[in-house]
């Protein structure tokens, strides 16, 4: 039998009803189900931090939950920082710091930063690299992201 369940969710502001396989993961559902492959499929282990939305405002390893388990939640993902035309001010930051190269984990740090910014103090450099510690980077050696949490923490304010 090929059972199937509805939900519905809200996706960066918009509203989505889809019957779903109960085992269908969030990263596939998001993939595969509404199109938005901003969410990058890494470890499927929840380490490596590629698949991170935020979900009713905090940061998810989409990998790790049950599209099911999101009933009625709020996620943001990616495609609703910023486009290519407009740059949401976390993707300017990591440009104007070169905060990226070959940009796979890009995604999910940009969710993770989003989450801190909203959350967290980030009062100096220690705490912005403890706050990154979940999201796994194998390019840029960390220094440019820091450099770009710096700055957007400043502008809110945090750093001292």
């Amino acid at each position: 039998m090929n059972e199937r369940t509805e939900i519905t969710v809200s996706v960066n502001g918009l509203s989505y009803t889809r019957r779903i396989e109960p085992r269908m993961l969030l990263t596939d559902f998001l993939r595969h189900e509404l199109g938005l492959t901003g969410t990058h499929v890494g470890c499927e282990h929840g380490v490596c931090g590629a698949c991170t939305v935020l979900l009713d405002g905090r940061s998810a390893r989409s990998c790790l939950m049950l599209a099911v388990q999101t009933d009625g939640a709020d996620i943001e993902t990616v495609e609703g920082q910023g486009t290519v035309e407009n740059l949401g001010r976390i993707q300017q930051a990591f440009r104007d710091h070169h905060g990226l190269q070959c940009g796979f984990c890009t995604p999910g740090f940009v969710m993770t930063i989003a989450d801190m910014l909203r959350h967290h103090n980030l009062d100096n450099d220690e705490e912005i690299r403890e706050a990154l510690s979940g999201n796994i980077c194998r390019c840029t050696g960390y220094e440019h992201i820091v450099n770009a949490v710096r700055e957007l923490a400043k502008e809110r304010g945090a750093l001292k």
